[in-house]
């Protein structure tokens, strides 16, 4: 899955793929700052909080570097049915943007269709999780202080101007969980400086950072930030314990009250055991498996009732993989295995390429009835019918191909 902001990451901070990300601090610009502008403006931003229902933690707002009570600018509204629905006021967000402040709006992927399908397409890009947070500051109010994220994180400034300074890690690779806690800054200052509309910056995982409009004065800031949640050698281990499950040693009581001879044969029992689950369930098969059985995202599916689909996108978290046979070809994806004719593989990779394709088109190109096999995949959750507001988040963000429905 091809995506402009993927590659404009990569040529804005010199990687070459995904390589990079958690190894070292980065920064640069993308080649075409005009891309950020397609992705987000601060109204486009105000309309999709005007239009939702929100509340914390996912939408914040902070005066002054101080988190408000959300009396303060959200408001109940009563339905007729006597349902109580949290919305933002927006005369009182008006005024605290005059005024300055910072609007937070964590996992905008799940509200707005350009989000959604650029984390789509970062995830296909590298092979991790990725959710996207949003934040609007203006005039000289204060960030967030000094902190790390327990993940590594590519921070795209869409507009404005905002201060930043990057400090180096105090304790490495730290966790969520861990074995002790991370609460003092190093003095090391990696980088300081401003981030300006079409700045990209690469913070890896326990990267002490804090950015802040107080020297700004009028003005706004927004930027965004695309968080890669990285597997550890932690949720290996975790992922083999549970597959000790299909073990019966590993399902027996623990002898607790035998004798020490039993006890210390059944501990060596397990350790054997431990050793045979690491290597029969080594960590390209615990990233593998880990793409294979994400579950399809949500989406629209009408089951044909307001007429046959004929435009279809892939939407798995992860490419599917395509595995040809004999006679046979299979694909694995969102926990599913679906096996179809070998003479079918020519469409059924257009159809799971990630980008939207027609389906008229692939019928032409390859012989085969496209629309029979997007029937299947639908109904699996792999591709969805491409709706007005899907297509929206498509547009001027992908290139476009001979199979597909862009314009």
């Amino acid at each position: 899955m091809d995506h402009y902001l993927a590659q404009a990451i990569e040529k804005a901070l010199g990687w070459s793929g995904s390589d990079g990300l958690g190894a070292a601090f980065a920064r640069g610009t993308v080649p075409d700052t005009d891309l950020c502008a397609r992705m987000l403006t601060p109204q486009k931003l105000l309309d999709v909080i005007m239009r939702r229902t929100v509340a914390p933690p996912q939408f914040r707002c902070f005066e002054n570097g101080t988190e408000l009570h959300p009396d303060a600018y959200l408001t109940q509204v009563v339905t007729r049915r006597s349902q109580v629905l949290p919305v933002a006021n927006m005369d009182r967000l008006n005024q605290l943007i005059q005024s300055g402040c910072s609007l937070v709006l964590d996992s905008l992927d799940s509200f707005d269709p350009t989000m959604e399908i650029a984390c789509r397409a970062l995830q296909w890009w590298s092979r991790e999780l990725v959710q996207v947070n949003t934040y609007l500051t203006t005039n000289d109010a204060a960030g967030f202080g000094l902190h790390w994220d327990d993940h590594d994180v590519v921070i795209v400034q869409i507009g404005g101007e905002k201060s930043w300074e990057v400090r180096a890690a105090s304790r490495p690779v730290p966790m969520y969980r861990d074995a002790e806690p991370n609460t003092v800054p190093p003095e090391e200052i990696v980088w300081s400086g401003t981030m300006r509309t079409g700045d990209v910056m690469h913070i890896p995982r326990g990267f002490w950072h804090q950015a802040t409009r107080g020297d700004r004065g009028a003005g706004y800031s927004l930027h965004v930030t695309f968080g890669f949640v990285k597997r550890t050698g932690v949720d290996w281990m975790s992922w083999v314990a549970d597959r000790s499950r299909e073990r019966e040693p590993f399902r027996r009581d623990l002898h607790r009250w035998g004798t020490a001879a039993d006890r210390a044969k059944q501990e060596d029992e397990l350790v054997a055991g431990m050793a045979q689950l690491l290597a029969d369930y080594p960590t390209s098969a615990y990233l593998a498996a880990r793409e294979l059985e994400r579950q399809p995202p949500r989406h629209v599916a009408t089951g044909a009732v307001f007429g046959p689909a004929q435009t279809t996108v892939c939407v798995t978290d992860f490419p599917p993989r395509i595995e040809v046979r004999d006679q046979e070809v299979d694909v694995l994806a969102a926990g599913k295995k679906l096996t179809f004719a070998v003479r079918a593989e020519p469409a059924l990779r257009l159809l799971l390429t990630g980008h939207p394709v027609d389906l008229a088109t692939v019928t032409a190109m390859t012989a085969i009835d496209a629309a029979v096999l997007a029937e299947s995949l639908i109904k699996e959750g792999l591709c969805a019918e491409l709706t007005e507001a899907l297509r929206s988040g498509y547009t001027d963000m992908i290139p476009t191909g001979t199979c597909s429905n862009m314009p």
